[in-house]
């Protein structure tokens, strides 16, 4: 029996990785006032089909949808934003704490094609701001990003950035770009014509070199910003520079759903090939209107977790190994070695041992294996003095201590190890 094509088992050695970019986002996000908020795994389709827009490919292609045993439809959630703003309406936040400033990590699910780095069950960390119009949320979101992202020690990573304007500014782009493309909409793929009469923004997201060449001389949204937007997105771009942080303004790039406005941005690596995008998030001030609450402005943006440990440098350690290991000779050692390691792990130390009363020669095998630096012998000759050898696996050099002793210098030479 097999796992489900799309569905990664992570596994010790990798899930470290994981655990690593875990606690690091949790730290940096925590400097920056965010709490952590968790969402459920299912939603009622209505919310995604209203919020990340009927014509986009999530909807129509990729959500995992069912009816339960009530005849109610719902999905399996394929982002987290419209889920966190729910979440937020529905428990009075706004009321309560109008600006909040929340982070959630975990799985997602769309029915596409697996591929290096991208599977149908994959993991996203979030993080949004809501109740903020102002400029400032976004270059705040953006350093925090970016400190969080460095603090990783990656690699050829590059902050792009671009304004989708509002709805009043977007119309006529739209209209333009809709009219640029119906001219070329032979040489477009199947799905770049459906999205040219849906969505004609999303032809900027195809891969297909075949229609990217299309798009070559095709007019570009901030030519149509409004001055609200155009003043807004020049702020952005005054406060990163002003903390001087790299970016380039990439008039292209857009974002794939429907609820977003003015501030979009990307995180790409060079590393990565064609699907080179780590993060993607940008503004979206219109979409608690879009499932039925009061305005609310936000910004947010998703990392895809899978990426961010491809992309982790190789030579760093992410792995933990025990602090000692318990090497028990004899029926009466074994006892005394496992009552030993309760109290060692009562004490904060991660202890291992063997249990099937193997050769001395054969659990030391098994203590270099688990590349633990000390070891705690403990034989029928010690038994009789109440002492145990400590053996320091680098060195090789080893002494008797008295057995009451050892908690507290195991203690002592983990914390200086």
């Amino acid at each position: 029996m097999k796992g489900i094509r799309g569905f990664k088992d992570i596994l010790p050695g990798e899930v470290e990785k994981w655990q690593y970019v875990e606690s690091e986002g949790r730290r940096v996000f925590g400097l920056f006032g965010f709490l952590e908020l968790r969402i459920p795994l299912l939603e009622k389709t209505e919310l995604f089909a209203r919020s990340i827009g009927e014509s986009t490919d999530i909807v129509g292609k990729e959500m995992y949808t069912f009816p339960d045993r009530d005849g109610d439809s719902l999905t399996l959630r394929p982002e987290a934003t419209t889920s966190i703003m729910r979440a937020y309406l529905e428990h009075g936040l706004d009321v309560k704490e109008p600006v909040g400033k929340y982070y959630f990590i975990g799985p997602m699910f769309r029915y596409e094609r697996p591929q290096k780095g991208r599977y149908r069950q994959f993991h996203q960390i979030d993080a949004e701001i809501l109740g903020v119009q102002e400029p400032q949320a976004d270059a705040e979101l953006l350093v925090m990003l970016m400190r969080f992202l460095g603090g990783l020690a990656l690699q050829n990573l590059n902050l792009q950035i671009n304004s989708l304007g509002d709805p009043a500014c977007r119309g006529p782009y739209r209209e333009e770009i809709q009219k640029f493309l119906r001219s070329k909409s032979e040489k477009l793929c199947e799905d770049c014509q459906r999205r040219l009469e849906t969505n004609p923004l999303r032809v900027f997201d195809c891969k297909k070199e075949e229609c990217q060449a299309q798009l070559a001389g095709a007019p570009v949204v901030l030519d149509f910003l409004c001055p609200d937007c155009r003043r807004h997105f020049e702020r952005v771009k005054g406060l990163l520079d002003e903390l001087r942080l790299p970016y380039a303004v990439n008039p292209r790039m857009v974002r794939g759903l429907d609820y977003y406005t003015r501030t979009a941005f990307e995180v790409v690596a060079g590393d990565l090939g064609a699907q080179n995008a780590v993060c993607g998030g940008g503004r979206y001030d219109g979409l608690a209107e879009e499932i039925g609450g009061p305005s609310v402005p936000a910004i947010g943006f998703a990392i895809g977790v899978e990426r961010l440990v491809m992309l982790l440098p190789e030579e760093k350690n992410y792995l933990r190994y025990p602090d000692v290991f318990i090497a028990a000779l004899g029926e009466e050692a074994q006892r005394k070695g496992f009552a030993l390691a309760q109290e060692l792990r009562d004490a904060g130390v991660w202890v291992e041992l063997d249990y099937e009363g193997k050769s001395l020669k054969s659990q030391m095998r098994k203590a270099g294996r688990f590349k633990t630096p000390w070891v705690v012998i403990l034989g029928e000759e010690e038994l009789k003095k109440d002492r145990a050898v400590l053996r320091n696996m680098a060195t090789k050099a080893q002494e008797e201590v008295a057995l009451e002793e050892v908690i507290k210098r195991v203690k002592t030479e983990s914390r200086e190890t």
